[in-house]
């Protein structure tokens, strides 16, 4: 399975969109610095999350919400 997650910053309220096969594992190395790219926001809190099973359909969900309609329709819909 494949988890597309969006977290949100305590310090800033900065998002975060990110993908992994480890949920649990993947937001405590957000929140103990072991991603170069969120340590500075940390900690952060899980506010959505989607299950792919299909390793495609996943990459591709997460680069959509990485793009502008992609930011656009996370904000309207998902957070």
């Amino acid at each position: 399975m494949y988890y597309v997650y969006i977290l949100r910053s305590y310090k800033d309220s900065s998002l975060y969109i990110g993908i992994t096969r480890n949920l649990q594992k993947r937001i405590k190395e957000h929140n103990f610095g072991g991603s170069k790219f969120t340590t500075s926001r940390r900690p952060y809190r899980i506010i959505w999350y989607a299950v792919f099973a299909d390793k495609t359909k996943a990459y591709s969900f997460e680069t959509y919400l990485k793009s502008g309609s992609g930011i656009a329709f996370s904000k309207k819909h998902l957070v």
